[in-house]
């Protein structure tokens, strides 16, 4: 057996939006202009004008020396198949890096033995010697 949906639901809404719709008040109405603002004058005089507006009329006429759509398809595809060349002829030459932990052993090995970090007692030793030969010098 079909029950038909009460309409409620939808009638509800339309009501709430009609409502809500009712408290937005006229968009197009008149504003007022601060006075205090700097370009309050400005505004008054350009919002009395009476502006020119376009037409349908004045929409351009389609250029025809311009080339078919599918024509840029086209292009487009020869472009891909280029790229696509391209990459096939320099694919075997592209290289990667191999072998990094050996050259990286060997710079270490070049660059000769390391230096052990700072312990924290050496670091106030050193702050220390320099606190000592900072005294100023004697008074002439």
């Amino acid at each position: 057996m079909y029950v038909p949906r009460p309409p409620f639901p939808i009638l509800a809404a339309l009501c709430g939006s009609a409502l809500l719709g009712g408290c937005v008040g006229n968009p197009f109405g008149a504003t007022p202009i601060d006075p205090s603002s700097p370009v309050a004058a400005d505004v008054a005089q350009l919002s009395r004008q009476e502006g020119k507006f376009p037409t349908f009329a004045s929409i351009p006429k389609t250029p025809t020396d311009m080339r078919p759509a599918a024509q840029y398809g086209m292009s487009a595809d020869r472009v891909a198949a280029a790229g696509d060349a391209l990459i096939r002829a320099t694919e075997p030459g592209t290289w990667t890096l191999q072998a990094t932990d050996a050259f990286a052993e060997a710079a270490r090995r070049d660059a000769g033995p390391a230096i052990d970090p700072a312990r924290p007692g050496d670091a106030e030793a050193y702050a220390r010697e320099l606190r000592e030969r900072a005294t100023p010098p004697p008074p002439r």
